[in-house]
């Protein structure tokens, strides 16, 4: 796999950081963990990852966790600024600084922040919704007429956070194989969301483009349109409608209509018109027209009606439908990727399909310290001290 080979510590944190060492474990890298003593956690992002339990406040246990780090590619740090340098371990420790040679030059260190490290919020707690609220994204996003509403975590915690800084350690790996030296990662989830909504963003900046020049929930892809929208079944399950494309449009009202129940044709002479598909004016009706008519069939029977036709309109599933249509059962959680070649895109890895969905902090902690040369006087120097936790004999300690 492409980072067979890499090493990762990743400290344990929330959402964002998980995912990043979710990403690089799924392609290879060697992930490890590290837990507080005594915690636990419901990190479901554990897949193909190690457990370290150790205390970094102990000298031992500081001096442990450098060792490793020491002998490590990348390092994931989730906290808040300043944590990690309070804890002796900030990037400079391992990066060197004005001259000083660090303990491991080649270190991709990845910080993930909330907010900018030079901003007003730098400081302050917060959470994938104040992210969104600070980046400018959330304003556009469709809701109610009085405020709009949030896409759960995803926008932020993942696609900003995680997922970008994943990238950034990519980036950093291709740069260390030129220079030979590592470097600092920074993300901050504000910055990542306003780049990963660079479109909406930019659009909205330039009200000339026409896209989201009217007000929120006017616009054709925050609710505004009718053919863009989500509309409720007979059963109450949904369907998503999506032919902006005057072909698709007009294949999907031709596709609609036909399979409307007679008696609701007879009740509603009006048939919307393909070619007024951009005329802001009958969209009120053309909803109305929709909402009425997806109530005649259930989410499964236009389903039906609309398979192998370009009418850009899908079943909304649950996740256990999703995943019986991915994976024919055979597992529920997302599989990685993008797949690269020769791959198949049914070729899922074994430690992929049964990897457990969590991860007892501390589990795997003398395995981790026998593979980075700690001897076993080392290893029960750290446990008298306190400083390390193996899961697996805590009851016998």
């Amino acid at each position: 796999m492409a980072l067979k080979g890499i090493k990762v510590i990743e400290f344990a944190g929330l959402a964002p950081g998980p995912f990043a060492g979710l990403v690089l474990a799924d392609n290879g890298a060697t992930v490890i963990r590290i837990d507080k003593l005594s915690s636990s956690s419901s990190d479901v992002l554990s897949r193909n990852k190690r457990s370290l339990a150790v205390n970094p406040k102990t000298s031992s246990g500081l001096d442990a966790l450098k060792r490793l780090i020491t002998s490590s590619d990348i390092l994931i740090d989730p906290f808040r600024p300043g944590v990690m340098e309070r804890l002796g371990l900030g990037p400079t420790v391992f990066l060197g600084e004005h001259g000083k040679v660090g303990l491991n030059s080649r270190l991709i260190y990845a910080r993930i922040a909330g907010f900018p490290r030079n901003g007003s919020h730098k400081d302050m707690a917060g959470h994938d919704i104040n992210y969104l609220a600070l980046s400018g994204i959330l304003s556009m996003l469709p809701g109610s007429h009085d405020r709009p509403t949030f896409p759960l975590n995803l926008l932020a915690d993942f696609a900003g956070g995680g997922l970008l800084c994943a990238l950034g350690i990519m980036l950093a790996l291709f740069q260390r194989n030129v220079s030979g030296c590592g470097q600092v990662v920074n993300v901050d989830m504000v910055s990542g969301v306003r780049y990963v909504s660079s479109y909406p963003l930019i659009h909205a900046l330039n009200p000339s483009t026409g896209a989201f020049a009217n007000k929120r929930g006017d616009n054709m892809l925050d609710g505004g349109a009718p053919f863009y929208d989500i509309y409720v079944c007979k059963d109450g399950a949904c369907m998503s409608v999506g032919c902006l494309e005057p072909q698709f449009y007009k294949t999907f009202l031709e596709t609609f209509t036909h399979a409307l129940p007679n008696d609701f044709k007879q009740r509603h002479s009006w048939v919307p018109d393909p070619g007024a598909q951009y005329d802001c004016n009958t969209w009120p009706k053309l909803r109305t027209f929709l909402q009425l008519g997806f109530k005649t069939l259930t989410r499964d029977a236009w389903t039906t009606v609309f398979m192998n036709t370009d009418s850009c309109a899908v079943p909304i599933l649950t996740p256990e439908e999703a995943s019986r249509t991915h994976l024919s059962g055979a597992y529920e959680a997302p599989l990685p990727h993008p797949k690269l070649s020769p791959s198949e895109p049914e070729d899922v890895s074994p430690s992929v399909k049964h990897a457990k969905a969590f991860l007892q902090p501390g589990e795997h902690t003398r395995e981790i310290l026998r593979e980075f040369d700690f001897t076993v006087d080392e290893i029960q120097r750290l446990i008298q001290d306190a400083a390390i936790e193996d899961s697996n004999v805590r009851s016998k300690l």
